[in-house]
């Protein structure tokens, strides 16, 4: 199935599981319907299994969200307990959609509590107390962990209300991760229970082999090994000045403790000029994703480091934020810049991870999928340096690989239906879904100042088109407003605006322009700037970028 019809299907209302290898495009088809929920005013929960996946879709954990914590069983007492904690009746009330992404690591029983809770919160005995319920995930990846005295645990699809969901298998079958065809066919061998010799010479051809990145690999542990110990000893190494960027926090202390906790950006990040990094975010307007690598080349005039990846582009690394929002409201917000130091990681925290060239150990794999897991984390043969296999890494869940194959049946089942469906009766279904749960929250905000409205939208990370498109404004009176919440101290991240509009170059031209004007003038007026960048720079460019520049 593609995203195109998967999104189709999610449109409808309908509860979804969707499913795919690594690299098919889940988290991509999940952030295009979170965009269409929040443009349509239809209240989204977005959650995951655990918190750094949670951080990748700018949500929390399922088991923070819905108040169930660690709990392993729920009694009356429990329920009216949670029951009685306002914030929690609000947040089930309003919400119509919940998202549970990397729910291959949810335990099956935690599942059923979840749905139990819903149907308590919501006074309706449908599945989920009668919520859109979507589902994200790959039963190949790694399984759900336990701990010690708790239940054992299953997979989600273990679960009582599994069955009684009616779920509609979206399985998605585009790749885009893997760019080499024949990687791509080892990695589905794998996935398949189909390891023979030519997949296994495939992998002897890579073993101990340099990778062919400029860059160098990227070391993956399959145990929890000190990953700190291994990353800061090779910094050490490097001579030259250390500069130490701290996380910032803002919001309710145990919301921010809990995405530090989740973000793979540490709290205290030092780095060195020649120090080898990660990106630990996608940001495909700046040109990285989530797993890119690199090296520390330098800083610019803002102390934001300068990092060279294997194309030999120089990114820039400026902050970026994590946030826990809901109902349009962020709750708790980090803020850090999106690195973190990249000599070594465990497999657990690659997941969703997409690699150029990694240094795989697989030689003490402990649980079927550790090695499929992995592997499937780069982009090409030639970027794999194999140290070592053992017989459990390739296999893959038995129970797992049976299953599979009844999902990728039912998606297919539910392709032919929606190929045999006339585009009228879609869009009258999707309008239905619409008119059912959009919220009126849209009426209450007609009492707020007009730049007030326009943080809203900025909240939502829209950009500066589509804020104006959305209030039916010229871009020059978004400025305005922009301007007037900055005056006004207002706590708004605008910097994914600058990132859109501004090329580093030409920023740093508007930068410098305004830096000598400021010297010789003591203000910020436009116009000497104007005039000392000529016509090719226009008078709402300018107006844009000094909001970012700091004259002090």
């Amino acid at each position: 199935m593609t995203q195109a019809e998967a999104l189709t299907i999610l449109k409808m209302g309908k509860n979804v599981y969707l499913s795919g290898p690594a690299g098919s495009g889940k988290t991509h088809t999940l952030r295009a319907y979170i965009a269409y929920l929040r443009e349509k005013n239809i209240e989204v929960a977005v959650t995951a299994s655990t918190g750094i996946a949670a951080t990748h879709l700018g949500g929390m954990t399922i088991h923070s969200w819905s108040g169930l914590g660690v709990k392993d069983s729920l009694s009356e007492w429990d329920i009216d307990m949670l029951e009685s904690k306002q914030n929690l009746w609000k947040r089930y009330q309003a919400t119509k959609v919940l998202i549970i992404d990397e729910i291959s690591m949810l335990h099956h029983f935690r599942f059923d509590l979840l749905d139990r809770l819903c149907r308590s919160f919501k006074r309706n005995e449908a599945a989920f107390g009668g919520l859109q319920v979507v589902l994200c995930g790959d039963f190949f990846q790694l399984p759900p962990v336990s701990r010690a005295g708790e239940r054992a645990p299953e997979f989600a699809y273990k679960s009582k209300i599994w069955k009684e969901m009616d779920l509609t298998v979206c399985y998605l079958s585009e790749q885009h991760r893997q760019s080499d065809s024949a990687y791509f066919s080892l990695l589905s061998a794998i996935r398949e229970n189909n390891v023979d010799e030519e997949v296994l010479e495939h992998l002897r051809s890579r073993f101990k082999k340099r990778s062919s990145s400029t860059l160098p690999p990227t070391k993956l542990f399959s145990h929890n090994v000190d990953i700190d110990v291994i990353n800061n000893n090779e910094l050490e190494k490097l001579s030259g000045e250390a500069r130490t960027f701290q996380m910032v926090f803002r919001g309710r202390k145990p919301l921010t403790d809990l995405l530090a906790r989740s973000c793979l950006a540490p709290e205290k990040l030092t780095l060195k000029i020649g120090a080898r990094v990660m990106f630990v975010k996608n940001n495909y307007e700046k040109g990285f994703i989530n797993g890119t690598l690199g090296e520390i080349v330098g800083y610019d005039e803002a102390n934001n480091p300068l990092v060279k990846i294997s194309s030999g582009k120089i990114l820039t690394a400026s902050l970026e934020s994590w946030r826990i929002e809901e109902e349009g409201k962020v709750l708790a917000e980090i803020i850090q810049v999106p690195l973190r130091l990249a000599w070594a990681i465990t497999i657990h925290k690659s997941q969703g991870m997409s690699l150029e060239a990694a240094e795989i150990d697989l030689s003490k794999s402990f649980v079927a999928g550790m090695g499929y897991v992995a592997l499937s984390r780069v982009r090409n043969l030639e970027g794999l340096t194999l140290l070592g296999l053992n017989q459990t890494a390739l296999l893959v869940n038995g129970e797992v690989f049976e299953v599979d194959q009844k999902l990728r049946q039912q998606s297919e089942e539910a392709r032919a239906e929606l190929s045999e469906m006339d585009p009228e009766t879609i869009e009258r279904l999707q309008e239905e879904f619409v008119r059912r749960n959009a919220s009126t929250k849209t009426k209450n905000n007609e009492n707020l100042s007009t730049h007030h409205k326009t943080k809203l939208l900025v909240l939502e990370k829209m950009s500066l088109e589509k804020i104006a498109k959305e209030r039916e404004l010229k871009e020059g009176t978004i400025i305005d407003h922009l301007e007037t919440l900055i005056e006004d101290n207002e706590q708004i991240d605008i910097s994914y605006i600058k990132s859109a509009k501004f090329s580093d170059s030409r920023f740093k031209k508007i930068e410098k322009a305004f830096k000598k004007s400021f010297e010789k003038h003591g203000d910020t007026r436009l116009t000497p700037v104007k005039i000392m960048l000529g016509p090719g720079f226009s008078y709402e460019e300018l107006r844009l970028a000094r909001l970012f520049i700091d004259l002090e």
